[in-house]
């Protein structure tokens, strides 16, 4: 087989990218859903809500936390002083307020994600609306919500955040 200098296959490079160019790929764009909930005004404002709702029993762990601390230091201090029966004792009596501690802990936990999970849902919601009016006004083909890389020409997270803040209903209204 003859081999066609590179010069020759130029001409044929240059029409088969010029009748590339002409096939439309569509318009795509994608959404970086992280910093939506970390920028936008509503993630901004639940994430406030939700600090002040659980403050008042975070608080009550932190001082439950102290007591603890305290009754080991005591225990501890004065285990050489007491009676195998009262160390025993007192010993229990802090293994059960350490379970108390504990469980108190994981409920708070608990309660604290699953109101997190539902402010996150309404926010993600609220931003999936947005997208698709995005997409509909815009004439989007596609839009990713998940990627390994995307250029910055084609992200309209900010046009995302811009939405979810113009459409957010202020705090007086609720």
């Amino acid at each position: 087989m003859k081999k066609l200098p590179f010069l020759a296959l130029l001409p044929m490079l240059a029409l088969a990218g010029a009748s590339m160019a002409q096939v439309d790929a569509g318009k795509i764009g994608y959404v970086n859903l992280d910093r939506i909930l970390r920028d936008a005004a509503p993630a901004q404002r639940a994430q406030k809500k939700l600090e002040a709702e659980f403050s008042k029993r975070e608080q009550e762990l932190a001082k439950a936390a102290d007591s603890l601390k305290k009754m080991q230091e005591a225990l501890d201090k004065n285990a050489m002083t007491m009676s195998e029966s009262d160390r025993r004792n007192r010993d229990r009596e802090f293994q059960e307020a350490t379970r108390d501690f504990q469980r108190k802990q994981r409920e708070i936990r608990e309660d604290f994600n699953q109101r997190r999970n539902e402010e996150l849902a309404g926010i993600l919601d609220r931003a999936n609306r947005a997208v698709r009016n995005i997409a509909e006004t815009e004439k989007y083909d596609l839009i990713f919500q998940e990627a390994v890389y995307a250029a910055p020409r084609i992200d309209i997270t900010d046009k995302v955040i811009r939405a979810l803040d113009d459409t957010a209903p202020s705090p007086a209204k609720k």
